[in-house]
């Protein structure tokens, strides 16, 4: 009598390997293209957030590869008690678009998704994209200087209307870099959109 390996076993470790998938990083964060064509799924979702709110896809990605890396559980790092024991982490902030609890929540009320999730993409590409509006709403920035956007996303309104940026050379130097990857970015996907728009990725079909 021949035994049948149980199935279980083997549905949950294929569950497992499909969630690792899910939450990992894209191989190539350089290339958009190469993200969208990794990650099925992003392009929708960063096409929806650029219809909602106005900011262009390849300035939501240069703000969310700045502040995580496209890492879905990404936090800041601990600060170090006497240069070697971790210390407290410097603030809430969490997932693809290292959003603050307390602005997280103001942006479900807002736009209505209290089932939003910072460690979901599509949530925090729709978050980027609200926040933008916020800022070209509050702060008459346009929804495409991606430079400007990033000064405000990281200083906050009110810390950009102050002007609290002027005396940070670095917050300025890391604002230009994501300003110089929105323009990488944009052209790169000149070059695969109307593939994406087909429901194809890069290098074949969905």
């Amino acid at each position: 009598m021949t035994s049948t390996p149980p199935a279980l076993p083997v549905m949950l470790l294929a569950a497992f390997i499909l969630v690792g998938c899910a939450t990992s990083p894209p191989k190539d964060v350089s290339n958009i293209c190469g993200i969208f064509d990794d990650k099925r799924g992003w392009y929708k979702d960063a096409r929806d957030s650029e219809k909602a709110w106005g900011s262009s896809i390849p300035v939501m990605m240069a703000i969310v590869h700045q502040e995580s890396r496209f890492i879905a559980n990404a936090k800041p790092p601990r600060k170090k008690i006497l240069g070697f024991i971790p210390g407290p982490r410097p603030s809430d902030s969490y997932g693809y678009s290292q959003a603050l609890e307390s602005t997280w929540g103001g942006y479900q009320r807002s736009a209505g998704r209290y089932g939003a999730d910072r460690d979901d993409f599509g949530d925090a590409i729709d978050f980027v994209g609200w926040y933008n509006h916020q800022s070209y709403r509050r702060n008459d920035i346009s929804k495409n200087d991606a430079y400007r956007l990033y000064l405000a996303y990281h200083e906050g309104h009110g810390g950009y209307e102050r002007g609290s940026y002027r005396s940070k050379d670095w917050l300025l130097s890391v604002a230009r870099k994501v300003s110089d990857r929105s323009a990488v970015y944009e052209r790169q996907l000149a070059g695969c959109q109307a593939a994406l728009e087909e429901g194809r990725g890069w290098f074949g079909w969905f």
